[in-house]
């Protein structure tokens, strides 16, 4: 009975002690949105993705990144405005679920609308999602091939 005790005792203690992740934990955890951690280190939106949200990130992967010419990623970390302009259009506010996706316009944090279509798998503005409801405690992320721009 004592042994019983100790052991959930320690376990409960061992609950209280995981730390729920937030979208930027969860992205870093994953392991392949380096340059997405730093791109948003650079905007110094961290502790915007950081906050009570709830927020949805279509997250472009490193491979994603890797389809921008290296000069021209270089020329976007580098200006905040563009750079805040870029991760911000891949945001938008509330927790959507695949589930819940639908065909249409959605507004972002930057202010402009993605396209979002589910004819042939789900696509933002062209960019396929490779990988839905990576759930953070403040949102969702969704996995996008491609960096998308806003117009």
């Amino acid at each position: 009975m004592k042994k019983v005790l100790i052991a959930s005792v320690l376990s409960f203690g061992m609950a209280l002690s995981v730390q729920a992740k937030d979208i930027v934990d969860t992205a870093v955890a994953a392991g392949s949105f380096k340059t997405l951690a730093t791109a948003l280190g650079a905007a110094g939106l961290i502790d915007t993705l950081k906050g009570k949200g709830p927020f949805t990130v279509f997250a472009p992967t490193d491979e994603a990144f890797a389809k921008i010419p290296k000069a021209d990623l270089d020329a976007l970390l580098k200006d905040k405005a563009k750079l805040t302009a870029v991760l911000t259009y891949h945001v938008v506010a509330g927790k959507v679920m695949a589930a819940d996706v639908k065909a249409g316009k959605v507004k972002t944090v930057q202010g402009s609308d993605l396209t979002v279509t589910t004819k042939s798998g789900v696509q933002v503005n062209g960019a396929n999602v490779v990988k839905t409801d990576i759930v953070a405690d403040n949102g969702v992320i969704h996995v996008i091939d491609t960096v998308v721009m806003p117009k």
